[in-house]
């Protein structure tokens, strides 16, 4: 290789491992300048003859833990790619034919565990059969419609019985065999998606790609279009999000107990020193801990986010002096009992409060205006001076009185009260939305993620 060519190499890969890096914090992942050079130093180390080289190194040097290696991975896919399809894959003609044989070939390879192979007909099988358009060349690559032509899951028990006959062994466990079976089949879904995702970040761009195509890390996916496995994912999370935002509260705590300056006594002890203020004099604040209520919709898509926030208040609830847990959807009922029990089954912790609390009265829709003025009313001692209030819901009415003044009489009586909406500022007023009209009274922010709650919890709470 030339100098020229050296050099030229280099700088393009300078350029694939900054857009790595800004790619993976607009996911949320803190990479610093120090990590970015050690990368560049890994890079130039291990070289760019083995691409799994280049992968570990890339991950050592800019990951701090494996829980994000998922995302890290499909970033890496985009800026670090196998090279292009062969060029059978675009010969193909789409016919039933081409497509049974491909599906031997892959039962071939599903059967020897080829990684290799089943990378190469992971490219074949989105050139041949995951284009779409209607031009000369496709129009965009899609890997659902690949995998849906394709069927791999329909292989398992071809590939099955293969490896019984060449291991020749009738004791060997099934299901054992099926299961790693199921592992090879997944491994090479997920190469039809990185292959896919390739050829779309060839045309529109690897940035654009990064950002819209590569799913995040659970505590960023949006809690209004979360599916199970992402809130199953959300629900581990609790515990360890929990132990750091105590963390956070006790030092925050720690600092507020040393108290503000007492300035008039300050100046006062000033006056043996000729007016230098050498020792300065603290008010000290009484150490007590204030009391949280939470007011929870537990209708529809924003169950999730209530469920959540729940189950990481109780996991806070050593940092106060009280909690309380109220759930509603037309019609309000405490739950503080049962979010301690659902500590141990977090995942049927939705299915329990709908079944065990009284939430609806003679329609199923959430209402807040008439859930605000229940809790107003059958919940007042519940509010006191110390008392921060947190309400968790969209403010969608379904069209029914919104029931301001209840809201004000709450906010009323509480020390603060703080609105959680986990939809985007945009859709506050829209249609049955009445967000404005509550933001009035007391302060709304938007909470769409685990990050954003996180963030909010622990500067919200009071110390």
């Amino acid at each position: 290789m030339t100098d020229a060519a050296g050099t030229a190499a280099k700088a393009g890969a300078a350029v694939r491992l900054t857009g790595l890096v800004a790619a993976l914090r607009a996911h949320g992942f803190g990479i610093g300048t120090g990590e970015t050079v050690d990368a560049g130093l890994a890079l130039e180390a291990v070289g760019f003859t083995d691409r799994e080289r280049v992968r570990e190194a890339l991950a050592a040097t800019l990951l701090h833990g494996e829980g994000r290696r998922t995302v890290f991975d499909q970033v890496f896919d985009l800026y670090f790619p196998l090279g292009g399809a062969p060029g059978s894959a675009e010969a193909y003609e789409n016919t039933a034919a081409d497509l049974a044989a491909l599906r031997d070939r892959l039962a071939e390879a599903l059967t020897a565990g080829d990684g290799a192979a089943l990378g190469r007909l992971a490219a074949e099988a989105v050139g041949g059969f995951g284009g779409f358009g209607s031009g000369p060349e496709s129009d965009g690559w899609s890997s659902y419609q690949t995998l849906s032509r394709l069927r791999p899951e329909t292989l398992l028990a071809r590939v099955r019985d293969r490896l019984r006959a060449a291991a020749g062994d009738p004791e060997f466990t099934e299901r054992l065999l099926d299961d790693e079976i199921r592992r090879r089949i997944e491994a090479f879904r997920e190469r039809v998606r990185t292959e896919a995702r390739r050829r779309v970040a060839e045309r529109q761009g690897r940035d654009l790609v990064a950002r819209r195509a590569v799913a995040g890390t659970a505590d960023s996916v949006d809690f209004l279009l979360a599916g199970r496995a992402q809130l199953d994912e959300l629900r581990r999370t609790v515990r360890p999000l929990a132990r750091k935002l105590a963390t956070r509260l006790e030092a925050r705590r720690r600092w507020a107990a040393r108290g503000e300056i007492d300035l008039r006594r300050t100046l006062r002890g000033s006056l043996s020193t000729g007016g230098v203020p050498v020792r300065p004099v603290l008010r000290r604040r009484r150490p007590r801990r204030p009391e949280l209520v939470l007011l929870c919709d537990v209708s529809g898509s924003v169950a999730g986010f209530a469920q959540f926030t729940m189950l990481l208040v109780q996991a806070l609830h050593d940092q106060f002096s009280r909690v309380r847990v109220f759930a509603f959807v037309n019609r309000v009922d405490e739950v503080t009992g049962l979010i301690a029990r659902g500590a141990a089954d977090p995942a049927g912790l939705g299915d329990r409060i709908l079944a065990e609390a009284e939430l609806t009265g003679w329609h199923g829709q959430s209402d807040y205006g008439t859930a605000l003025g229940e809790f107003a009313e059958r919940y007042a001692e519940a509010i006191g001076p110390r008392t921060v209030v947190f309400v968790l819901g969209d403010a969608r009415t379904n069209g029914a009185d919104p029931n301001l003044a209840a809201l004000r009489l709450v906010a009323a009586r509480a020390r603060r009260v703080h609105w959680l909406n986990p939809e985007q500022p945009s859709l506050w007023g829209t249609g049955d939305s009445v967000a404005p009209a509550y933001a009035e009274l007391v302060e709304m922010r938007p909470c769409r993620n685990a990050r954003q709650l996180g963030a909010l919890i622990g500067r919200l709470l009071p110390v």
